[in-house]
């Protein structure tokens, strides 16, 4: 039992190194050119925020792999945990809070204030937000914790009356296993009535009620941008490879569609000119962030569209090997879009027998993952991390098509060698905010699965129970909600998902 739980810290701590290389090793790639050899505030909180981010994502594996270290004691007390995974969760979830409400805002404020002010005074304009922002959010939570912090859990009132010992136990039997013969076969307690039922009120502690305030609104997000994203995530990749360009274009169509190209990239100049002229007169309307954001919409459309014509007409001495590439990409694309559907599919399909359905048809995934723990003991682990780590990934497809579409969230793209500080920060904060509905979300659909943990504990009793809150969740509507727009954009993409994009040409000028 000691080698178990010692090899268990050994991983741990071997994991959180590589998962810190592993953040470093993306910010480097990812971080625009502009970036390079600045800004270093930022880039220590988008580090800080991915470890965090995929650390709580493992964490539930290793919740389960902590309660398996002391599966063959004979009661709980005979084995002590190596890891306090309690403890752990609220460390961690404290922080992931205290990071998206306040370290990654004042570093987003830091980092896009006025150029031509003084370092003093963007550090001083963006404490000033932050410490409002921390007042606001710290009165919203001492007045809920204050008047709704308590949880209320439904116990069923056992009551016996009082019999004299028996003096010989050869009397008892399976038909008749009480001392009173009166009730063969039930004893006083167990014939309890409906109305035995009470509810047994006690105050949360308030790490935990912030934990909990934090899930809900990462599970409103997580419920949109995954419920979108589960569907989206396989069906782009499949459909762009439906879309994809079948064969070289001449030089003559190439010079056509970059004149097309160069067109609209005036038009898109001359568009974001006449808004920047609009913000230093003051006129910043409702219709001025509108287009804002419609413009960059377009500009990202249109990168799309140069990449796109790039692949078509591949130049250079190795042309022929860069069509190959580009082949095998949408190769790769079609592959991944396949297995990525049939895990959605999965997903979907266990929420609904396992969560939506009372009683449950089966238990589905959670007989996988036991069944692959016997086959090798981290493989069964391994699935299930793999299972937590998809959702998270379909959030940020969801986020990301809802902003193309819509356009009524600001649009942070993730692009490789070209990502701005301030899209870093804005898509480690959704990360960091979905993460803990993801873990949340998991631990009650693979509640079979991850029994008598930690995670168990705290999403699966006190957090289903907090006054106030608990009905989103005995009703489910997380999960309706997940499912619905699952379906939803699957129509979407049997609808519109095989055509070609068209520019929208939305943004539309002041005068």
């Amino acid at each position: 039992m000691g080698d178990f739980n010692l090899a268990l810290v050994i991983v741990a701590v071997v994991v959180s190194v590589l998962v810190l290389l592993v953040s470093v090793y993306l910010l480097v790639n990812y971080q625009h050119p502009d970036d390079v050899n600045q800004a270093y505030f930022p880039k220590l909180v988008v580090v800080l925020g991915l470890t965090v981010a995929v650390l709580s994502i493992l964490m539930l594996p290793a919740d389960v792999a902590n309660r398996q270290a002391c599966r063959k004691a004979v009661y709980n007390g005979a084995c002590n945990l190596t890891l306090p995974m309690r403890t752990l969760w609220l460390v961690v979830y404290i922080v992931d809070a205290v990071l998206v409400f306040l370290v990654i805002p004042f570093a987003m404020f830091y980092y896009e204030g006025d150029q031509d002010k003084s370092v003093g005074k963007r550090l001083k304009t963006a404490l000033i937000w932050v410490v409002a922002s921390a007042v606001v959010c710290g009165l919203v939570l001492g007045i809920l914790y204050a008047l709704v912090g308590k949880v209320d859990f439904t116990v069923r009132h056992l009551s016996s009356s009082v019999e004299t010992f028996p003096n010989s136990f050869s009397g008892f039997s399976s038909g008749q296993p009480c001392i009173s013969g009166s009730l063969p076969r039930a004893c006083a307690a167990s014939t309890a009535q409906a109305s035995s039922l009470t509810t047994w009120t006690m105050r949360a502690t308030f790490p935990e009620y912030v934990v909990a305030l934090t899930t809900i609104v990462g599970s409103v997000l997580f419920t949109i941008f995954g419920g979108v994203g589960i569907a989206c995530l396989p069906l782009g990749l499949i459909f762009s490879f439906v879309r994809r360009p079948k064969a070289v274009i001449t030089r003559s169509q190439y010079i056509k569609e970059a004149t097309e190209l160069g067109k609209k990239a005036r038009e898109l100049k001359k568009a974001a000119e006449a808004l920047h002229q609009e913000e230093r007169s003051g006129n910043k309307g409702r219709k001025w962030r509108k287009n804002v954001k419609a413009v960059e919409k377009e500009l990202l459309l249109l990168e799309d569209d140069m990449k796109a014509l790039e692949e078509m007409y591949p130049q250079g001495e190795q042309a022929e090997a860069t069509w190959a590439f580009t082949v095998l990409g949408y190769i790769g694309k079609l592959i991944f879009g396949v297995v990525g559907l049939i895990i959605s599919i999965a997903w979907v399909a266990h929420i609904i027998i396992y969560l939506l359905v009372d009683p449950p048809l089966s238990s589905f995934l959670n007989e996988v993952f036991i069944k692959l723990d016997g086959v090798w003991g981290l493989l069964g682990t391994a699935a299930f991390a793999f299972f937590c780590f998809y959702l998270l990934i379909a959030v940020i497809a969801g986020e990301m098509m809802l902003g193309l579409k819509l356009v009524f969230i600001t649009i942070h793209p993730m692009k490789w060698g070209g990502t701005l500080m301030n899209s870093f920060l804005f898509n480690v904060g959704l990360i960091l905010l979905c993460s803990i509905s993801v873990i949340q979300f998991c631990a009650t659909a693979f509640a079979y699965y991850a029994q008598a943990t930690a995670a168990q504990e705290i999403f699966g009793h006190t957090l289903q129970s907090l006054r106030g809150i608990k009905y989103l969740y005995k009703y489910n509507v997380f999960q309706y909600g997940f499912v619905a727009l699952a379906i939803l954009t699957l129509f979407y993409y049997a609808i519109f998902g095989w055509r070609k994009r068209k520019p929208t040409g939305r943004f539309q000028l002041s005068n």
